[in-house]
């Protein structure tokens, strides 16, 4: 597909979209760093090698994307399970914000 640079794009492009800002689009925060709300917060979190010969032929890494917002109807999680590849994986509330999984191969 392409590099996380691509995705950060992606997911910043639709942040634009719904009118939100850019800035919050993060790649694994630190723990100090104060988010801003709603945001989108992504990891890396392992990947998907075919081989063939013993020879790796494709390689994909896998990102958890985590959409966090203080509106539990929130648009953006539509937007990102639109995404090639991606999948939903869950949701949930934390401190009165809500949190929505999703796994892509990118």
């Amino acid at each position: 597909m392409g590099t996380r640079i691509d995705l950060h794009t992606i997911l910043c492009e639709i942040m634009e979209q719904l009118g939100f800002s850019t800035k919050s689009v993060y790649y694994q925060p630190s723990e100090s760093l104060r988010l801003s709300y709603p945001c989108i917060v992504y990891r890396g979190s392992g990947g998907n090698t075919k081989y063939a010969d013993n020879v790796p032929y494709i390689k994909k890494r896998r990102y958890q994307i985590t959409v966090i917002d203080e509106d539990p109807d929130s648009k953006i999680p539509d937007f990102i399970g639109d995404l090639p590849s991606a999948s939903y994986d869950t949701d949930y509330e934390s401190d009165n914000l809500n949190h929505f999984v999703f796994n892509i191969y990118y």
